[in-house]
């Protein structure tokens, strides 16, 4: 495509507040822009994996992107877009898969970033939209529940954000026993990398040690394949760990719902959602438009996980351009 385009190393914050690097991809198309400051889309992946070839930097510069058609859509509408590798995803240190906080500090400090780049054309004032699905979903809805504390100085005009794992604790029963099994397993060693007090090399079994080890690697596609239909008490020595209270402390700490977003949200999930369940979708819409946020909550009928975002995600992309041009948002709470 013609784009400029540019790898980033930027400062952000884990999820326990302390500094943190992170890496990124800025990518401006080279078709001028007029009318004021080009608009910038924060664009956060759904799951890649957690090793570090599995970042979309990297899959970016090799051609392998799977989310490029929705990238490059957003591109050929003259938009900037930059993307975050979220921490520990190309930087030295672990992915911190499915941790929310760390994920929405990631998404809002790549926008920062994009304004600081000599010569990219980005404003501080542009207006941002913020773009992302499934693990993406979960890193949208959170840096917009942060934006006003953590960035309240960006211009954050919209959020398109769906398959939003908002609640992991059932998230997690849920695939307890199915084929996304081993997206429990990563969300484990997410929160692991994370945080020091919760539970999880101590607990695991031989089996489950070898299965972690392959999941610290492993990019989508193999993900998928380590421990499908497993179930939580066959990888650990107690007889189930979720109900531990640092575990619930955790993983309601990564639970989206909990704050007004900082602008009108796009809430999109399918109706059959065989890794994040509908009614996740339905509780999360709830709890933010009881909190007075604007919402357009659209089902997708008959629509699994991946077929969520092919379906969703250009008409996400569309409402995202209506709050560029500043059309007037409908909220259906």
């Amino acid at each position: 495509m013609p784009v400029d385009a540019w790898q980033l190393i930027y400062r952000s914050t884990s999820a326990t507040g302390a500094p943190n690097a992170v890496s990124g991809t800025l990518l401006v198309p080279r078709t001028p822009w007029s009318g004021g400051p080009r608009p910038l889309v924060g664009y956060a992946v759904g799951t890649h994996g957690l090793g570090d070839e599995c970042a979309p930097s990297y899959r970016l510069r090799t051609g392998t992107e799977n989310e490029i058609a929705l990238i490059g859509r957003a591109l050929l509408a003259g938009w900037a877009v930059v993307l975050t590798d979220y921490e520990g995803l190309g930087t030295p240190g672990r992915h911190t898969y499915a941790v929310g906080r760390s994920e929405g500090h990631a998404v809002l400090d790549a926008v920062r970033a994009a304004a600081r780049i000599p010569g990219a054309g980005v404003s501080p004032t542009a207006p941002v939209g913020l773009f992302g699905y499934s693990q993406g979903g979960q890193a949208t809805a959170f840096a917009a529940e942060l934006a006003p504390s953590y960035a309240p100085e960006l211009n954050i005009v919209g959020v398109a954000t769906g398959g939003v794992p908002a609640d992991l604790a059932e998230v997690a029963r849920f695939n307890d026993g199915n084929a996304g099994f081993s997206l429990v397993l990563a969300a484990a060693a997410g929160h692991d990398a994370a945080y020091a007090d919760v539970p999880f090399e101590e607990i695991l079994d031989e089996r489950g040690r070898a299965a972690v080890s392959r999941v610290r690697e492993a990019c989508t596609v193999e993900l998928a394949t380590i421990a499908p239909f497993g179930r939580i008490a066959d990888f650990v020595t107690v007889p189930d760990p979720l109900p531990d209270p640092r575990w619930v402390a955790r993983l309601a700490e990564n639970s989206a719902g909990t704050r007004v977003p900082a602008a009108p949200v796009y809430l999109y999930h399918g109706t059959l959602d065989e890794v994040v369940p509908f009614a996740v979708g339905e509780e999360l819409r709830s709890a933010w438009c009881a909190r007075g946020a604007e919402v357009r909550w659209q089902p997708i009928p008959l629509a699994e996980h991946i077929l969520g975002v092919s379906v969703g995600g250009p008409a996400a992309l569309t409402w995202l351009g209506d709050r560029f041009a500043d059309r007037p948002t409908t909220s259906n709470c």
